[in-house]
């Protein structure tokens, strides 16, 4: 059913690969978001929550920047490195590093402009100083919402579980770096549903679009769209409602061995921004737009 649609998609769709580390610590955790783009000049959507942990890395990175050279220049001495990581409030927990890369966007880039939504997890990203978009179409939004319905089927597609590998601490520098060498991509994954509810409250009007089935970890900000590839939302997070079919201390057979367990299920419900949202919010900020 969605087939063409996912290539179509795919042309305008793009990862956000993401690797942190924490204070001390050498192990490297990968992950990723989603972006969308609306049109030729460099301008895409997605969630707030993404466009601030993009603006949070330079913050985090400029700390580490600062406690390295002072780290130098007390030369280990380990009473004034416990002063130093207390100015800098360093522990284990502590993220040190965050490093962005965004694929398959532009051919370089200079700068971001990040514009947020006041009230609902939506931001629209201005790559700026390119000189070639990497990405072959832009998006085209659903123009006559009167085919939003309960019932509709629509699919998601973002990038979640990670698998890309090009990323290192380098010895020397104790820096987080993208590499040339290991995987550098990561596949694409689609995510079908049913609309079951539609998203508003008094003060916001009808804001969104609750989906049957969740949005997956690192499709925050991917498309939702029909079978034509026309966009109806983007994903913005998954809500999770208890059922109330619990069962404590239940015997089932496995292995031919009576065992005992208890669950307690949910249901996992994706939440995706309206798209008369999303246009409204591009209109107000004069960011140009498809529609079909």
């Amino acid at each position: 059913m969605f087939t063409t649609a996912i290539e179509t998609v795919s042309d305008f769709t793009r990862p956000i690969h993401s690797i942190v580390r924490n204070y001390g610590s050498k192990q490297i955790m990968p992950g990723s978001a989603t972006l969308f783009f609306v049109n030729e000049d460099g301008y895409a959507i997605t969630c707030k929550h993404v466009a601030e942990m993009i603006v949070a890395a330079d913050q985090i990175n400029n700390r580490h920047q600062s406690f390295l050279k002072e780290l130098k220049e007390i030369n280990n001495n380990a009473d004034l490195l416990s002063k130093l990581e207390l100015k800098y409030n360093l522990n284990e927990n502590t993220t040190s590093q965050l490093k962005t890369n965004y694929v398959d966007c532009v051919d370089k880039m200079s700068s971001f402009t990040i514009t947020v939504h006041p009230v609902h997890d939506l931001a629209i990203i201005k790559f700026n100083g390119f000189e070639k978009i990497q990405y072959a179409k832009c998006a085209k939004f659903l123009k006559d919402d009167t085919q939003l319905k309960q019932g509709k089927f629509l699919c998601r597609l973002g990038f979640p579980f990670p698998e890309f590998t090009n990323f290192a601490v380098n010895a020397e520098t104790d820096e987080l770096e993208w590499t040339k060498s290991g995987i550098n991509v990561s596949p694409r994954f689609p995510i079908e549903g049913m609309v079951t509810r539609f998203l508003g409250d008094t003060q916001n009007g009808l804001f969104g679009i609750e989906m049957s089935t969740p949005g997956l970890r690192g499709q925050s900000g991917g498309p939702l769209f029909d079978e034509n590839g026309i966009v109806y939302g983007m994903q913005y997070s998954t809500k999770h409602l208890h059922l109330g079919f619990d069962l404590e201390e239940k015997e089932i057979m496995i292995n031919n061995k009576t065992k005992k367990i208890s669950d307690y299920p949910f249901i996992h419900l994706g939440q995706c921004l309206h798209v008369n949202l999303i246009k409204s919010f591009l209109k107000e900020h004069h960011v140009s737009f498809y529609e079909s």
